[in-house]
């Protein structure tokens, strides 16, 4: 239930966001960018406007500008959340001179280490882009992909000192095998440093093509899990599927020797988020009813919650009924946006 017609109505919804900042109260990412681009494409561009309406009160005004960030010193603004402007601006005049796959390619291996930046928003907002970028180009959706590096190269935040377990033979055996971190830290950074071990799940990988096979295993079973585990942290989980779900979304755009440093990373960050917020138990869940596709689509939209939204939106690329399941879970769990 693709498309790539939304009538003008995507690129009128980014240009209202694309006034405000990438975040509010300085750590909660704006997820209307995203959101509205998984509405688009899944056959409800209608409804853009009225779900930012619903989503406004959650959105802040554009920051301030520090100093312009260069071809020069840009090394010296990586992480820094004040120069979110500069980043902005950045990409967006180095998007209007080069080609935006060419500028995704230097940029994507320096991003990607700091994957973390933003609890993973960062780069699933560049998935979002990307996607409609295949689809045909305009100024708003390049603005969007100017927007989505920036916020990315702005919170860029890395890791280390993880050491690495054995890994199972599949992604949902090496997810169960990820040790639960228990800490009474709440916020995302001071959780991710209590993160020490994880299991090397997609350390033997050289080859682009079992990249892209075991990147595409990942989110089918992150999403599978998320029916049984999501009652970990509702919102939290969402981000162990849709994360590595941008990173695949985006692996076309990309040369064939940045796939499997990509593989990597989400690995790396899928099964971090599963340490973080993995609940105590699994529960057996089945839906209560039986939902298509376009079902699903419509009761995520009523329901209106940005996450909710965009775990449907992956969940209909695996498409399967174990991944619908998943989304109907995130609806039942999580509070509908007001």
């Amino acid at each position: 239930m693709d498309t790539s017609d939304t009538s003008g109505q995507l690129e009128e919804a980014w240009e209202r966001v694309h006034a405000t900042g990438p975040e509010r109260l300085g750590r909660l990412s704006n997820h209307a960018p995203m959101v509205v681009e998984a509405l688009a494409t899944r056959g409800q561009a209608g409804a853009v406007h009225r779900w930012l309406d619903r989503y406004r009160t959650k959105l802040e005004d554009f920051p301030d500008r520090v100093a312009p960030v260069t071809d020069a010193n840009w090394p010296s603004a990586l992480g820094d959340p004040h120069r979110a402007a500069d980043w902005i601006d950045y990409f967006t005049r180095t998007l209007a001179d080069h080609p935006w796959r060419s500028v995704l390619a230097v940029w994507w291996p320096r991003l990607l280490p700091g994957m973390y930046g933003g609890a993973t928003h960062p780069v699933i907002r560049v998935g979002h882009a990307v996607r409609t970028l295949e689809s045909g180009e305009s100024v708003p959706r390049r603005t969007e992909l100017a927007h989505a590096l920036g916020y990315w190269a702005a919170v860029h935040h890395t890791v280390s000192g993880v050491s690495l377990l054995p890994g199972a033979a599949t992604a949902a055996a090496s997810l169960d095998a990820v040790p639960a971190v228990r800490t009474a830290e709440n916020p995302f950074p001071a959780r991710l440093t209590a993160v020490r071990q994880l299991p090397d799940w997609s350390g033997d990988v050289t080859n682009p093509d079992t990249a892209r096979e075991r990147l595409t295993e990942l989110v089918r079973a992150a999403t599978h899990r998320y029916a049984t585990h999501g009652h970990g942290d509702e919102i939290m989980l969402v981000h162990a599927a849709t994360a590595p779900n941008a990173v695949l979304r985006t692996l076309g755009s990309l040369p064939r020797e940045l796939w499997v440093p990509s593989l990597h990373a989400a690995w790396t960050a899928s099964a971090a988020v599963t340490a973080m917020y993995a609940p105590a138990e699994a529960v057996d869940y089945a839906p209560t009813a039986r939902l298509t596709a376009e079902e699903v689509v419509e009761r995520a939209l009523d329901h209106g919650n940005e996450h909710v939204i965009k775990l449907t939106d992956t969940a209909l690329d695996i498409g399967d009924e174990q991944a619908l399941a998943a989304a109907q879970r995130a609806i039942e769990l999580t509070v509908p946006l007001g």
